[in-house]
């Protein structure tokens, strides 16, 4: 009667017991968990880059007119990374919430934590979208436009903001179909999206005649399209637990603890933003529009780069999230050996082929002859400490499945407020580095950083993760498996 009490009381039909047995990341092969999860969410990832993405190299091809619409493009991308932030906070804050609480068989709780994150979503995008609306104009003279470049960062992103809410619903709530352990079901939801996008975008770019207009329209539509299709799905039969009235009826202890965790992954995402910010300023002031135009490249490079990397590291997140919940604690730390090896691996090979072959990434976004020749030498300086960010995302993702906020929003800030910003702008002024002053603060910043948030969770979580007995989270002890 219990049993049937409890099942009832959560609002899961019999049949979701086997869903629930299927996605139990606490038995059977931790690479195959992992790697479930990280190759469709890898996947899904590199088609919500393309979103952007596909838009800056249509742009950037743009007849007479490629530079300045493909920097005013640029201009915008500290204000879309901002909005991505937000969905950041409440996504990524509420997901590991919802593991931890599957882990520990507490489906009423990690229902309630994703209807509240939903909640958060759709109030934050609207507000968001009116006062990013009403300030646009000092906005984009802040973060480096000209008149030359203003008309162009004008266009898209007055366009992009009316679909502030769908960014936000398809961004953030496809992390609750991932914690779920639906990786592929994830993948569909932006490879909808994105496909839409893709065909679009030429149509309305090209075809219409709307140049970056129409790369914004084809943008907004497309998530639109991807936040409908996360909301089907959610709300459906095959979810394991799903959005409901009842569920998102705010309450304040969960809002806290949703976005005290996603306080990391938003830190990351607005320092992103401060970062493309003071670099953009400075770029500007050193080098002009043409070398805010190569850091557009130089950015829409590095997010497709780094995507298996941060799609692996996510992948990992449920897992780790789960087993902790569960007390599996060998379990965990076989999580955090496995990816930081194919983590440094990868990265080292990332290292190489950028530095190999600068030129063929630098031509799928420009044709201008000038931006490619001054880009090859940026490129090769901003990558060149690539290798480190791994550690970097190996800890970063660690502290936020095992719900240590405190520790995930420390580094976020050390690496970019405290090592980027200040180096971004004093290095320009030494031994006449200029330019180059500005794509040297991120590898330096990539070595001291992501060291220390390394070597920190080694000293600080590794120790923490016995089998015997529980810690201070209150986690149970763990079964022998």
């Amino acid at each position: 009667m219990k049993g049937e009490e409890n099942t009832a009381q959560s609002g899961q039909p019999e049949e979701d017991n086997k869903k629930t047995n299927d996605n139990d990341f606490s038995k059977g092969s931790i690479v195959r968990h992992i790697l479930s999860l990280a190759v469709p969410m890898t996947l899904a990832q590199l088609i919500n880059v393309l979103y952007s993405v596909v838009d800056r190299i249509y742009i950037g091809h743009l007849p007479h007119a490629s530079a300045e619409a493909l920097t005013g493009i640029g201009l915008c991308l500290p204000i879309i990374t901002i909005i991505s932030a937000f969905a950041n906070l409440f996504g990524m804050g509420g997901a590991p919430l919802c593991s931890i609480a599957r882990g520990g068989h507490e489906e009423k709780r990690a229902q309630k934590v994703m209807g509240n994150s939903f909640s958060m979503l759709l109030l934050t995008g609207a507000v968001l979208m009116i006062l990013c609306l009403v300030l646009k104009r000092p906005i984009l003279y802040l973060f480096g436009a000209s008149e030359a470049t203003y008309g162009y960062a004008n266009d898209y992103i007055t366009i992009y903001l009316l679909g502030t809410i769908f960014v936000m619903v398809s961004l953030g709530m496809n992390n609750f179909i991932n914690a779920q352990g639906f990786g592929k079901m994830g993948m569909l939801t932006v490879l909808l999206g994105a496909v839409m996008n893709i065909i679009l975008d030429p149509v309305l770019i090209f075809g219409f005649d709307m140049g970056v207009r129409g790369a914004a329209i084809a943008t907004v539509i497309s998530q639109g399209a991807s936040a409908l299709w996360v909301f089907i799905f959610l709300t459906g039969k095959k979810a394991l637990f799903r959005l409901t009235r009842e569920s998102m009826k705010l309450k304040a202890s969960l809002v806290k603890d949703i976005t005290f965790l996603g306080t990391s992954g938003f830190v990351m995402s607005v320092t992103n933003g401060t970062v493309q910010i003071v670099c953009n300023a400075v770029l500007a002031r050193y080098g002009g529009d043409l070398y805010v135009g190569i850091m557009t490249v130089i950015n829409s490079v590095r997010e497709i780069a780094t995507l298996p990397l941060n799609g692996l590291t996510s992948g990992a997140q449920p897992v780790m999230g789960y087993n902790y919940g569960a007390g599996c604690y060998k379990r965990v730390k076989s999580s955090i050996r496995f990816i930081t090896v194919v983590g440094i691996v990868f990265s080292l090979i990332l290292w190489a082929v950028v530095f190999l072959e600068p030129r063929f990434f630098l031509h799928l976004f420009t044709s201008e002859q000038e931006l490619i020749e001054k880009g090859i030498p940026a490129l090769q300086i901003y990558f060149c400490g690539i290798f480190m960010m791994a550690l970097q995302f190996v800890g970063q993702s660690t502290n936020v499945a095992l719900n240590r906020p405190k520790q995930a929003v420390f580094f976020s800030l050390f690496r970019k407020v405290i090592i980027v910003v200040p180096l971004t702008i004093l290095l320009p002024m030494i031994g006449g580095l200029g330019t180059d002053g500005v794509f040297w603060a991120e590898p330096v910043s990539n070595v001291i950083g992501g060291t220390a948030c390394f070597v920190a969770m080694l000293v600080t979580v590794w120790p923490t993760l016995k089998e015997k007995g529980a810690d201070s989270s209150g986690a149970p002890s763990a079964k022998t498996r």
